[in-house]
């Protein structure tokens, strides 16, 4: 049995314009992000005489079960594109995730598909980079999810907290920070219990790219806070990129859940600054508190910056 896990990504600063055709009409985006404690986990597996040997069925089990003949029957999206990819054989897997993984603004689909590639490479004998895994994950998620970020499967498959910066020709470049500013204070995420898909919302955001441009001087000027150690700087930056995210759409906050929680959060005296994660309307938000002071009337989860990105093993 092959178990493989990539952490869940955690973006601070700078997303949308990591969206492929911002970077590739601007030339240009940059993202300030972290790998979370909460993963995605993998688990492939192949019996000896048995639904994959000798009924010859690929055996997918996630929130749903499915078994198949061939490769291309297989509803679960980053499932089929990995294992068209590899020519996989008919094998067992499994997916589950310390987190609600459908629409949750925390890439988990890229997180997934990292972790079926780590898993597959272990599985066949092939050996590959993380920053390799990053980029074929990226390739293949676009094929069909093509407003997928560049920050999604870099900001999983490269652990630790760091800058990220996606130049035209495909080159990304890292910047490992320090996590000093992150370690004095708690970071949760709160579940809104909205779910979505985020195709619609990147849609929309892509029809406004130029709406998008303010957010890449916060990024420069977050990542100096944050070399200087310079906290409020780093809090007002943080509500001001949320501000000028909200701007870039009316989507991110389309649902009235999700309005009604961010006012209560803006509201709150326990949250120092908060945001929603990924693309928007749905999924968790993330906050900023004192240490043991967070006081919500809703449910939430601490969350810690993890240094280590996708890994595996077989057992």
């Amino acid at each position: 049995m092959i178990i493989a896990s990539c952490p869940l990504r955690i973006s601070l600063f700078g997303g949308s314009t990591d969206n492929p055709y911002f970077v590739k009409k601007y030339g240009y985006g940059s993202v300030i992000s972290f790998t979370s404690d909460l993963k995605t986990y993998v688990t492939i597996s192949q019996d000896k005489f048995g639904f994959n040997k000798d009924q010859h069925k690929y055996i997918i089990n996630y929130s749903r079960r499915e078994e198949v003949g061939d490769v291309s029957e297989i509803k679960n999206d980053p499932v089929r594109v990995v294992l068209e990819h590899f020519n996989m054989p008919p094998v067992q897997v499994t997916l589950t995730s310390d987190a609600y993984s459908q629409g949750s603004g925390l890439a988990s689909s890229s997180s997934y598909i990292i972790s079926l590639i780590k898993a597959c490479c272990i599985f066949l004998g092939i050996e590959m980079t993380d920053h390799k895994i990053c980029e074929l994950a990226h390739e293949l998620e676009l094929t069909f999810n093509p407003y997928c970020g560049y920050q999604d499967p870099f900001g999983c498959g490269i652990g630790s907290f760091k800058r990220i910066e996606f130049v035209g020709d495909d080159r990304v470049k890292y910047e490992y920070l320090s996590t000093d500013i992150l370690d004095e204070y708690d970071t949760h995420l709160v579940f809104t219990g909205v779910t979505r898909n985020s195709k619609k919302v990147l849609k929309n955001v892509t029809d406004n790219l130029e709406k998008i441009q303010p957010l890449l001087g916060t990024v420069d000027n977050a990542h100096q806070a944050i070399l200087s150690g310079n906290h409020k700087e780093f809090f007002r930056l943080f509500k001001e990129g949320w501000t000028q995210k909200k701007n870039t759409s009316s989507a991110i906050t389309e649902n009235r859940r999700i309005r009604e929680i961010d006012n209560c959060l803006e509201k709150s005296e326990s949250v120092l600054a908060h945001k929603l994660c990924g693309a928007g309307n749905g999924g968790f938000f993330l906050t900023f508190s004192q240490r043991g002071t967070l006081t919500l009337p809703y449910d939430f989860v601490k969350i810690n910056v993890v240094t280590e990105g996708v890994c595996g093993e077989s057992i």
